[in-house]
C-alpha cells in the first residue's frame, strides 16, 4: 500500500484540451499521433514559422502607423486651394444655390406684399377679354388666322404643279415668293387698317402668320431639294402615309416611309402646319403612343401658368409701368434708373414663366398630342457663357430654321461666316420689330436696335469675358435689356394715345 500511495501522484496525468491550451503534454493528439512524435514536432515547427511570418508582416504596418501618428502630431498643413478658387476643383454649391432661391423668394414676397398693400388686388379676368376684343361682335384676329388657310393651300397646290411638271421651276419659285410676301404684308395691312384690332390680338395674328411664313419657306425648300435629288420624271401622285391611321402592334403605331411626291397631300401639309417645328421633313420622327398622364400634366401647367402670367402682369407690371411715365416725361435720370431696376424683376420673372409655359408645357403638349418625336425645343441656355450660345440654344426651332434655310445656304454661296451671322441677326431683328411695331401701330425701331446691339455685345463678351463672367454678362443683358425696350415702347405708346388724359399714374 505504501508503494501504491507513493506512485499515485507520479503516474496521474493532468487533463488537457485538444487545442493545447495547457503547457502539459497530450497523451493523444488531434491527428492521432503520440506525444513527442515526429508529427507533433512538425506541427510545432509549422506554427512557429507561421508566427514568425505574421510577426514580420504586422511589424512594418505598425511602424508605418506609428510614423503617421507622429507626423499628424507634428504637422497639420498640406498644399491645397481654397474652395472658392477655380483651381480647387470644388463644384458642389448646392447649399449656396438653395440660399439664393430662399433669398429670391423672400425678396419677391416682400415686393408682392408691398404691391398688395399699395394697390390692392388688381387682377381682373374680364379685363383680359378686352385685350383681345374691343367689340364682342367683331373678332378680327381669329378671322385673320382662319384666312391663313388660303396661303397654305396656295403653297400645297404650287408644289403639286411642280411635282407634275405642269409649271417650270422659275414659275413655281415666283408663285412661292408672291405667296410668302403676301403672308407678311396682308396681315400687317389688316392690323393697321382695322380699328377694332387690339394690340394683343394683332400680336397673336401676326405671330401665327410669322410662324406660317417660316414653315412654308421650309416646305418650299425641302420639296425643291427632293426634286433636285430625283432625276426621273415626277410620278403620279400617290396617297401620303405621313400621318396614316394604321393598325397598332402591341399598342405602338406603325408608320410607312414616305417618298416624294407622296407627301404632297392635305393631311401631310396640315400635320406639318400644326407640328411644333419650323423645319419640314417628309418623315418626321414619331413617338410610339400618346402618354395620357404626361399630356394631362402639360395641360395643367398650361392652364395654371397662363393664369399666373396674366395675374403677375396686371398686379405687378402694369402699376410699375404706369408709375414710370412721369420720370420719363420729366427726364429725371435717377428716377428713370430706379424705375428700370424696379421693373426688371417682375419683367424677368414673367419672361422665365413664359419660356417654361411656351417651350416646355405648350410645345410638349402639342408634340404629345401629335406623337411628334423630336422634343428638343431648348437646350441649356441658362449656362450660356456667350451671347451667340444663348441665341443658338434658347429657341431651338427658330435656330434650326435659320441654320438650315438661311445660314448654310449663304455659306454655300461663298459668304463669309461673320456676314452670314450678321444677316441672321438682321432677319431676327426684322421679325422682332414686325411683331411689336405693327400691332402697336407705331414704328420706333427699339426692338430692331435691341437685336442689333447683340452683335457688338456678342463680340465683346466672346473676346473679353470667359466662364462665369461671360454667363453673368448674358444674364445681365437679359435682365436689364428687356425692361429698357418695354419702357421705350410703353412710353411712346402712352405719349401717342394717352398723354393729357391723366398725369401718368400714381407716384410710388
Amino acid at each position: 500500500m505504501g508503494d501504491k500511495y507513493v506512485r499515485g501522484p507520479i503516474t496521474r496525468k493532468r487533463r488537457t484540451t485538444i487545442s493545447g491550451e495547457s503547457t502539459g503534454t497530450n497523451p493523444k493528439q488531434a491527428n492521432g499521433s503520440k506525444p513527442g512524435s515526429a508529427a507533433d514536432a512538425t506541427n510545432q515547427n509549422q506554427s512557429q514559422v507561421k508566427g514568425d511570418k505574421v510577426q514580420d508582416t504586422v511589424t512594418p504596418a505598425r511602424k508605418q502607423k506609428n510614423n503617421d501618428a507622429i507626423k499628424d502630431r507634428l504637422s497639420c498643413h498640406s498644399v491645397q486651394e481654397s474652395l472658392f478658387s477655380s483651381d480647387s476643383g470644388f463644384s458642389n454649391y448646392r447649399g449656396i444655390l438653395n440660399w439664393c432661391v430662399i433669398m429670391l423668394v423672400l425678396t419677391n414676397a416682400r415686393l408682392f406684399l408691398e404691391n398688395l398693400i399699395k394697390y390692392g388686388i388688381l387682377v381682373d379676368p374680364i379685363q383680359v377679354i378686352s385685350l383681345f376684343l374691343k367689340d364682342p361682335y367683331s373678332w378680327p384676329a381669329p378671322c385673320l388666322i382662319i384666312f391663313s388657310n388660303v396661303f397654305i393651300m396656295a403653297a400645297l397646290y404650287t408644289e403639286r404643279k411642280l411635282a407634275l411638271g405642269t409649271i417650270s421651276e422659275g414659275t413655281g419659285t415666283f408663285l412661292h415668293v408672291i405667296n410668302l410676301l403676301v403672308i407678311l404684308c396682308f396681315p400687317a395691312a389688316t392690323v393697321l387698317s382695322v380699328t377694332s384690332m387690339t394690340p394683343v390680338g394683332g400680336v397673336l395674328a401676326l405671330g401665327v402668320y410669322t410662324i406660317l411664313f417660316l414653315k412654308l419657306y421650309s416646305y418650299k425648300d425641302v420639296n425643291r431639294w427632293c426634286r433636285e435629288i430625283r432625276h426621273a420624271k415626277a410620278r403620279t401622285l400617290s396617297r401620303s402615309h405621313s400621318c396614316p391611321s394604321v393598325s397598332r402592334a402591341n399598342g405602338n403605331a406603325l408608320y410607312t416611309h414616305v417618298t416624294y411626291p407622296g407627301n404632297l397631300t392635305h393631311r401631310d401639309m396640315y400635320y406639318f402646319v400644326c407640328a411644333p417645328t419650323l423645319c419640314y421633313e417628309l418623315n418626321f420622327p414619331r413617338s410610339p403612343r400618346i402618354r395620357k398622364r404626361f399630356l394631362l400634366r402639360r395641360l395643367f401647367e398650361m392652364l395654371f401658368l397662363v393664369q399666373l402670367l396674366v395675374g403677375l402682369i396686371q398686379q405687378w407690371m402694369v402699376p410699375t409701368i404706369q408709375n414710370s411715365m412721369k420720370p420719363f416725361q420729366d427726364m429725371d435720370f435717377g428716377r428713370m434708373v430706379e424705375r428700370l431696376l424696379k421693373l426688371a424683376v417682375p419683367n424677368h420673372l414673367i419672361w422665365l414663366i413664359f419660356f417654361y409655359w411656351f417651350f416646355h408645357s405648350t410645345m410638349n403638349f402639342i408634340a404629345e398630342l401629335m406623337q411628334f418625336g423630336d422634343r428638343e425645343f431648348y437646350r441649356d441656355w441658362w449656362n450660356s457663357e456667350s451671347v451667340t450660345y444663348f441665341w443658338s440654344n434658347w429657341n431651338i426651332p427658330v435656330h434650326k430654321w435659320c441654320h438650315r434655310h438661311f445660314y448654310k445656304p449663304m455659306l454655300k454661296r461663298g459668304m463669309k461666316k461673320w456676314i452670314a451671322q450678321t444677316a441672321v441677326f438682321l432677319v431676327s431683328a426684322f421679325f422682332h420689330e414686325y411683331l411689336v411695331s405693327v400691332p402697336l401701330k407705331m414704328f420706333r425701331l427699339w426692338a430692331f436696335m435691341g437685336m442689333m446691339v447683340q452683335i457688338p455685345l456678342a463680340w465683346f463678351v466672346g473676346r473679353f469675358l470667359r466662364g462665369y463672367y461671360g454667363n453673368a454678362a448674358v444674364w445681365i443683358s437679359l435682365i436689364i435689356g428687356q425692361p429698357i425696350a418695354v419702357l421705350m415702347y410703353v412710353h411712346d405708346y402712352y405719349v401717342l394715345h394717352h398723354e393729357g388724359s391723366d398725369s401718368g399714374g400714381v407716384a410710388g
